[in-house]
């Protein structure tokens, strides 16, 4: 569904913590570095194969693993 919006032209914002949504997305904007009192603070921004790479990313440390499992073939 989100695919054939953006298909269509639309911009998505989507807050997600699914790995399978996460490496599919185009940019990803990571916060934390914890959540609640603990986060805020921008970690990693970019595409989720630059995210993976952020060793400050918690979310970068799991992506790496996702995406070396699911490669995602970009358009």
């Amino acid at each position: 569904m989100l695919q054939r919006l953006v298909d269509k032209g639309n911009s998505i914002l989507v807050i997600e913590h699914n790995l399978d949504v996460i490496r599919c997305s185009d940019w990803v904007i990571d916060l934390g570095p914890e959540g609640g009192d603990k986060g805020g603070e921008l970690i990693a921004v970019g595409t989720p194969e630059e995210v993976a790479k952020n060793s400050k990313s918690y979310t970068g440390q799991y992506l790496q693993q996702v995406l070396k499992q699911y490669p995602t073939l970009k358009k």
